[in-house]
């Protein structure tokens, strides 16, 4: 098997997830669907940075569904003898080793490396370490054109520019950015050698490596192979790596307190039980100790900040990593759908609206923002699930429609945070089994009301990630298929909404 750059990463970051990903990669957690989406975007950055460059030739070509790496590299070679450039999916292999260069420049005296990545820039400035993620996949593929025979005369990382913001037509040149990568990889570039000789160690093996648990399971990205290799240790249910950290993440480890976690882990600390002696802030204390707990004086402190009539508001977004709309930027949230309701009075009736934008591949957020203005009358109490979301989105519409700005300003400054009071641990119950999302909390607030189950939802919207995947496909489906697919939109967002007046109503009940 041809060592990739992708299995070169992977070795980097674990010899046992290299050896699976080879030989037992059913072992793998399927990929996430908003992981995928981000791959698919990034599929789109790769084609667009191509014509930043202009002309040149991309030598990829497939036999069926793959790739004909034999085909590729000759082409390669016929398009650098006859100097051509760039070249993009410029391919080499030399001793078993194998890559395809993003984009492939001529330059005076060799040739230089562009790595594309869809990630943004210059977030990267504060903290230039985050750029050393990408060191050993650039490191590698400068090693084996020089293997090849291939003066590299620079290395550069291509990605996009965070601060840029459409304004007509995209802009190439400011979407982009390019940073001299050559002082990133001086270090990764001389372990080359020593891990290519392990690599080839370890496809001899026929049984997996041992490896313990680590921080290299989620640095510098979350490994597909964590849960097996969780199962392999016999953890308990729930263990040390399923205690609160204050943030959600796809594995459910907030990385700010994973050496904590090990540690633990370790010290051979892994179930609760083993966690109850050990200093704990006082969320993870009711985590582990299993206990309910109710402070109905902080209850009815959060209660009072808020005045009726109420306002119950959700947003869903989709988020392309190059900005389909004018005053957007890369990554950016953009919100196509809320949904409202109004508590009119403590013991009133309760209105239902709702806005989704039109499926036609518009920019959705003219009009949501106006409609929104007309729904949520200035000076009135808003209320939403984790708040800096939906203040997030609201201070960006604002940036983007002068003519809307304090009206929409005014709803942003009013908004509390439902989420409050069980971050702050007034209302704790096993069943959250540490998490204080809606979706954890409400289960565990109605165990036994299907009609506040996510799970029996009709149609293909259940969760945030499947809204913000499914709306942008809609404007390409079947006229029934795309009705079908704004109508579990709608019930999914509303029910997003009724879940907070029932929250709410339980909390009131409590104090009672």
């Amino acid at each position: 098997m041809s060592i990739s750059k992708s299995l070169y990463t992977l070795l980097c970051k674990c010899e046992k997830a290299f050896w699976l990903n080879v030989f037992d990669q059913n072992k793998a957690t399927p990929i996430d669907p908003s992981v995928q989406a981000r791959i698919d975007e990034g599929i789109k950055v790769g084609i667009l940075a191509r014509q930043r460059f202009g002309g040149g030739v991309d030598v990829t070509t497939k036999n069926g569904d793959k790739l004909d790496i034999a085909a590729m590299i000759a082409k390669t070679q016929e398009a650098m003898l006859r100097g051509i450039s760039p070249i993009y999916e410029a391919a080499f292999s030399n001793d078993g080793n194998y890559c395809a260069v993003d984009i492939l420049v001529k330059t005076q005296g060799g040739w230089a490396i562009y790595e594309v990545k869809s990630t943004s820039f210059p977030e990267f400035k504060g903290s230039p370490s985050k750029l050393n993620k990408y060191a050993p996949d650039i490191a590698y593929q400068k090693w084996l054109l020089e293997q090849c025979g291939v003066n590299v005369t620079g290395v550069y990382l291509v990605c996009l520019n965070s601060n840029y913001k459409r304004e007509g037509d995209l802009d190439l040149n400011k979407l982009f950015h390019e940073e001299k990568f050559d002082e990133f990889i001086a270090d990764e570039y001389a372990k080359v050698p020593e891990r290519i000789s392990k690599a080839k160690d370890l496809l001899k093996q026929t049984t997996e490596p041992s490896k313990d648990l680590g921080d290299y399971c989620f640095k510098p990205y979350h490994c597909a192979f964590w849960q097996y290799c969780k199962q392999q240790k016999g953890l308990p249910e729930p263990s040390v790596f399923d205690v609160y950290g204050g943030k959600n993440t796809r594995s459910g480890i907030d990385r700010f307190f994973l050496d904590k976690k090990l540690e633990n882990y370790y010290a051979g600390r892994v179930s609760f039980d083993q966690l109850k002696s050990q200093p704990l802030g006082r969320i993870q204390k009711l985590q582990v100790e299993g206990k309910e707990h109710i402070d109905k004086a902080g209850i009815r402190s959060f209660l009072d900040t808020l005045s009726y009539p109420l306002y119950f508001l959700d947003f869903e977004t989709m988020m392309y990593a190059v900005p389909e709309y004018d005053q957007t930027k890369p990554y950016q949230q953009v919100t196509f759908q809320y949904s409202l309701h109004i508590m009119t009075s403590e013991s009133g009736p309760v209105e239902h609206r709702e806005y989704l934008a039109p499926s036609d591949g518009s920019n959705p957020m003219p009009a949501l923002a106006e409609q929104l203005c007309q729904d949520i009358p200035e000076n009135v109490c808003v209320l939403a699930y984790n708040k800096s979301f939906e203040c997030s989105r609201i201070k960006e519409m604002a940036d983007a429609f002068p003519h809307l700005k304090s009206h929409l300003l005014n709803i942003r400054e009013n908004i509390k945070d439902l989420l409050d009071p069980f971050q702050a641990g007034f209302y704790y119950l096993p069943a959250m089994n540490g998490s204080f999302s809606i979706k954890s909390v409400l289960p565990a607030l109605f165990p036994d009301d299907p009609d506040l189950n996510y799970h029996n939802l009709a149609g293909s919207v259940h969760n945030g990630t499947e809204a913000m995947t499914i709306f942008p496909k809609i404007k390409d489906m079947a006229p029934a298929d795309a009705t079908a697919a704004r109508q579990s939109l709608l019930e999914y967002c509303k029910l997003d909404t009724w879940a907070m007046v029932k929250v709410l109503e339980a909390l009131k009940e409590i104090v009672k």
